[in-house]
């Protein structure tokens, strides 16, 4: 009875009992088998046969199926279209990482000015703006040339800024503009992908990366300004006010200080935001039309053809797609959990 006692009894408050300690680790198997087997499933598929998928299933290789390379052989060394990973997975790091950049070059300088300065943007000035770009995009559509219609509606915006404009007395501050700069994130993508399928259309700019890097820094850039102000915040204004009295100029302060201490939330919110650009697939799909701009995402639905879906040569695509994200994850495990821990405790 002794020995059940201590089995069960707990020293502290901090430390459990030994059978809580093994139920822990039996929860904690569990689920890490649960969280783990579809990517030992994903792995082993991309070693099969097509008869091995199809009359599956089959767990243990060598055992139950014989490892093959076909299917790997046949993405990279495809009789008549060569390596057809090599572009899309080019594209995709191209498109992914560049956009990640800016979206968070822009996100951290928005997040900080947000932080660090006061303002008080009247909601006439912001509703004169929308009024004017709707009127831009009608005389556009209507056969205007871009360039005069730009300039008739700045001519209408600078007056009504002078006159209309200024009766409005409520205004936007600092809360309320990081509100609506998060909130854009709320939007999905499916509803404007039309105007944004008309305009790059108009603009000659379809399937070309640069028109999904600019698509792509435009929808994560919210989640660059929501990681990144929740961290700056926990940064001590009193150490820039030093290095102010001792004639730090304001980029001084940023490049010196505040970017060096925000370096673990920096990696974590970049290999956020390089995540869902990795892996969007609606944008892409409705501005994308050739090799050009075909992204991994767009090749792996690719695969499902006539006769069905290829799960051979799914599961090696997707094998390749992951495989750097884990890769830059484990590499960066370090400054991706004090990135997103920081922040978590408010002081």
């Amino acid at each position: 009875m002794a020995l059940m006692g201590k089995f069960f009894s707990r020293k502290s408050i901090f430390k459990p009992s030994p059978a809580q300690m093994v139920v822990s680790y039996i929860v904690l198997g569990l689920w890490a088998f649960v969280a783990l087997f579809p990517l030992y499933w994903l792995l082993t598929t991309a070693f099969k046969a097509p008869i091995d998928v199809q009359t599956g299933p089959k767990y243990i290789p060598w055992l139950q199926f014989q490892p093959t390379l076909a299917a790997w052989d046949y993405l990279l060394n495809d009789p008549s279209a060569g390596n057809v990973i090599a572009r899309p997975l080019l594209n995709t790091f191209n498109i992914g990482i560049t956009s990640a950049f800016i979206s968070l070059a822009l996100g951290t300088a928005t997040a900080y000015a947000l932080l660090r300065f006061q303002y008080r943007v009247k909601v006439g000035y912001i509703l004169s703006f929308l009024g004017c770009f709707i009127g831009f995009m009608l005389l556009t559509g209507a056969g205007l040339t871009w360039y005069f219609a730009l300039a008739i509606v700045l001519v209408i915006f600078l007056v009504i800024m002078q006159t209309i404009g200024r009766r409005f007395k409520s205004a936007m501050r600092n809360n309320d503009i990081a509100f609506w700069l998060v909130s854009q994130r709320m939007l999905p993508p499916i509803a404007v992908i039309i105007p944004l399928y008309i305009m790059f259309q108009q603009l000659h700019m379809l399937d070309s990366p640069i028109t999904l890097i600019i698509c792509y820094s435009a929808i994560n850039f919210p989640l660059g300004v929501w990681f990144m102000r929740d961290y700056l915040e926990n940064i001590p204004i009193e150490l820039e006010e030093s290095a102010f009295i001792d004639g730090a100029s304001r980029y001084q302060v940023l490049a010196e200080i505040v970017l060096p201490l925000a370096a673990p939330a920096l990696v974590a919110t970049y290999l956020i935001i390089l995540v869902f650009a990795w892996n969007e697939y609606t944008l892409a799909l409705f501005l994308s039309f050739g090799p050009n701009s075909q992204t991994m995402p767009l090749l792996v639905t690719a695969q499902n053809a006539t006769r069905g879906p290829q799960w051979w040569n799914i599961s090696v695509l997707v094998v390749v797609m992951i495989f750097p994200l884990i890769a830059a994850a484990v590499a960066l495990e370090r400054f991706i959990a004090r990135g997103l821990l920081v922040g978590a405790v408010k002081s």
